[in-house]
């Protein structure tokens, strides 16, 4: 994979104290916790980093981001004519054309499912599943549109699964396959994987993707540039011009006030923001890509005040592009960034100790075991899992899991079981008086996530989806 190229940012007009600024108003703050950044100005890469044990290489889901990457593959799908923006579409779904009698889901077009105005005027998935779980598509066509196809917006994750089957039956192969010659290869991207809804065997679209920040910033760079990468058009230019457009008014549709970054209008699953426009998913997964300053904002996270992220890339941000920047900045921004870990309590090394289940979330959880050195984890079918414990550090990942733990008072330890291919972290907490032991997410994942083993939750595939 071609490296995308590093700069100091004062050599691309920043001023590495906004960066810096940036970092201080997200890291430590309620509701935000930064899992990695990368910035790019002008095409340079000028400020990167990553939380232990969260590092480079690794591929995490980034939950409502892959709406974006769906919308690339209908760019392509579009330019081969393999897609219609002005069809019905039920016509691509000829098997269901005698049962779709109702002329307001007749009407419903490729371009409105590509924009999040099919005309329902709320979040459809869980009635299309109810209706047939087999088919989405079919739960989605037989639920006519209580609004006008094309004009009513409600974000609703139908819309994107209709527009990625289409992509999946005309091209006959899945999301990733189909993009790996026409997106990944090209540019660089190297592991990528989709979760799929198991009955039809397709992939998700509108979440399930696992990629790398890196692949994020590339997403968003292809954009910036208008589809051209490495001097040869990729993407139609017609096509990122309409994507990153406003098609649909989204304003006060979720009750945000009209300065709302979720207010500024929708295009083709991207939003449209009060600068420039973003893919963004559940939980902080950040594709930002500002134009007028010719910049990108790639970002993972865990965090409930998306909001927060952007104001504070606004306030600090904004004014550092083209704002001069010294040698001093540069370095203390290096500084920054380097031996970042996610945070932790404060407390004593952990004694030996052993405890039962008295309440969890992961259902099948069972048996927490600990030393200084080793933390074992034990499933009501007999399956052990063990991951070493490092005295003040995340260790490396082990299976896509990493472990700290740590006694925070006389009667308690603490553990963070973090899961390195989502945003998530379990958090155990341990009382040494009863011998018993709490599983609580921090925040806990979208899905049907609680039966799963462990071993599941931290290996998604088979690319199935809870």
């Amino acid at each position: 994979m071609t490296a995308l190229t590093r700069s100091e940012p004062s050599a691309q007009t920043t001023d590495a104290r906004g960066v810096i600024a940036f970092l201080d108003a997200i890291e430590g703050v309620s509701g935000i916790e930064p899992h990695s950044i990368m910035l790019l100005r002008h095409g340079h890469v000028i400020a990167e980093g990553w939380w232990a044990p969260y590092d480079p290489d690794g591929v995490q889901q980034v939950y409502s981001l892959s709406k974006s990457f769906t919308a690339t593959a209908a760019g392509f799908a579009w330019a081969e004519g393999l897609l219609d923006l002005d069809a019905p579409v039920v016509s691509y779904f000829p098997e269901l054309d005698s049962e779709i009698t109702d002329p307001r889901s007749r009407s419903i077009l490729v371009r409105h499912i590509a924009s999040m105005s099919a005309g329902h005027t709320s979040e459809q998935w869980d009635r299309a599943l109810a209706t047939y779980w087999e088919e989405p598509v079919r739960g989605f066509l037989l639920d006519p549109p209580d609004g006008t196809p094309g004009v009513t917006f409600a974000y609703s994750q139908s819309t994107t699964y209709a527009l990625g089957a289409i992509i999946q039956r005309q091209s006959g192969q899945s999301l990733v396959e189909y993009l790996r010659p026409r997106l990944f290869e090209p540019l660089g991207i190297g592991e990528a994987f989709w979760l799929r809804h198991p009955p039809a065997g397709r992939d998700l679209a509108f979440a399930g993707l696992h990629v790398t920040t890196d692949a994020i910033a590339r997403l968003g760079q292809l954009y910036l540039q208008g589809g051209v990468w490495e001097g040869r058009q990729l993407l139609a230019p017609e096509w990122v011009a309409e994507a990153t457009r406003k098609q649909v008014d989204n304003s006060n549709s979720d009750g945000s006030d009209s300065d709302s970054d979720w207010s500024q209008g929708y295009g083709f699953q991207f939003w449209m923001a009060r600068h420039g426009y973003r893919g963004d998913g559940a939980f902080g997964q950040l594709c930002v890509v500002l134009p007028e300053h010719d910049v990108v904002l790639a970002m993972t996270s865990e965090s409930v005040a998306m909001h927060l992220i952007l104001e504070a890339a606004w306030t600090h941000l904004l004014p550092a592009f083209d704002r001069e920047g010294s040698a001093e900045a540069d370095a203390a921004l290096k500084q920054r960034l380097t031996g970042l870990q996610l945070p932790f309590p404060d407390g004593e090394d952990v004694p030996d100790s052993e405890f039962t289940v008295a309440h969890t979330v992961v259902e099948r959880l069972r048996k927490v075991s600990l030393t200084a050195q080793k933390l074992t984890l034990q499933e009501e079918d007999g399956t052990v899992t063990t991951l070493p414990l490092l005295p003040g550090s995340w260790p490396p990942p082990t299976g896509h899991l990493s472990a700290r733990a740590v006694r925070t008072d006389a009667d308690t330890v603490r553990v963070h079981l973090q899961f390195v291919q989502s945003p998530h972290k379990l958090v155990i907490t341990g009382d040494l008086r009863s011998g018993t032991f709490k599983a609580d997410w921090r925040v806990a994942p979208l899905g049907r996530v609680s039966q799963l083993s462990l071993f599941d939750l931290a290996n998604p595939e088979p690319r199935t989806a809870p």
